[in-house]
């Protein structure tokens, strides 16, 4: 008798096949790792120095503003702390009404720039006389290595434009009233055993305007300016300024202590008629 074959499917040996290459498959040896790519180190980035900005007329008074507000309200605080040790450079004009008669030249008030007509009529003088300030309720007891104190006044403070006013007198008021009283500035200070260079000792700073072509001088239109230029100094308190009011009901007098590097007499443009340097 014939025993009976079983019978193999084609499906079946392709099935074993593929079985037998998947096998193949995977006893292939893995492909070896790529190596890691390392980036390049690359130096660090700079760092940027931050200098606080050069204080001009608008900021300094805008301080001393707030300096005087916190002293009206009893609370001086430590905010000004930060000026010291900052530079300034304020410009602010003088003879914007035109020349001072030649007699009228010594009643300036000191700390004031001025523009007065010469002795002969045909020059115009510029004239600058720094307060004594050294005896001051304001500087005393400033700082111990103070020796003296020479102060410059900041006209008027309620314009922080470095330009002549551009507003005409009233005509409705029944007079033109005197100035008002001066109540913000700048106090240059002197160390005991410092430069001597920069002090005036009671000497104005002064400059001869000559008129062209044999004309006499006049002040042109915008009048001088007046440059101060420094760097911000500190009481004993480490503020640099202190302000003072014999009432609640008057404006304190406030003062910024300084150290003055630069005084100079400019035209409205810009252009340089005379300078003083400490050093």
């Amino acid at each position: 008798m014939f025993k009976p074959v079983a019978l193999i499917r084609p499906s079946m040996v392709i099935l074993a096949a593929s079985a037998l290459g998947l096998s193949a498959c995977e006893r292939k040896e893995a492909p070896p790792p790529v190596p890691a790519v390392v980036p390049p180190v690359s130096a660090p980035p700079a760092v940027a120095i931050a200098h606080d900005p050069t204080l001009d007329r608008a900021e300094l008074l805008q301080a001393l503003d707030a300096a005087a507000s916190a002293y009206a309200a009893g609370t001086p605080g430590g905010a000004d702390t930060s000026l010291a040790g900052r530079r300034f450079v304020v410009r602010q004009a003088f003879g914007c009404a035109g020349a001072v008669p030649a007699e009228a030249e010594g009643l300036t008030e000191e700390g004031l720039a001025s523009a007065a007509r010469g002795a002969d009529g045909r020059t115009l003088r510029l004239t600058l006389s720094p307060g004594d300030w050294t005896g001051s309720p304001l500087i005393a007891g400033g700082a111990e290595t103070w020796e003296a104190a020479e102060g410059f006044w900041l006209t008027r403070p309620w314009m922080r434009s470095e330009s002549c006013p551009g507003a005409a007198s009233d005509p409705l008021a029944s007079e033109t009233g005197a100035p008002s009283p001066q109540t913000m500035g700048l106090a240059a200070v002197f160390e005991a055993d410092g430069s001597r260079l920069g002090r005036r000792n009671g000497r104005a700073y002064s400059f001869v305007v000559r008129g062209e072509n044999d004309q006499p001088a006049a002040v042109p239109p915008g009048g001088y300016r007046l440059v101060l230029e420094g760097r911000m100094a500190a009481f004993s308190d480490g503020r640099a300024i202190r302000c003072r009011a014999a009432s609640p009901d008057q404006r304190p007098v406030c003062i910024g202590a300084v150290r003055l590097d630069r005084v100079a007499f400019e035209d409205a443009q810009g252009a340089v008629l005379s300078e003083w340097r400490a050093a």
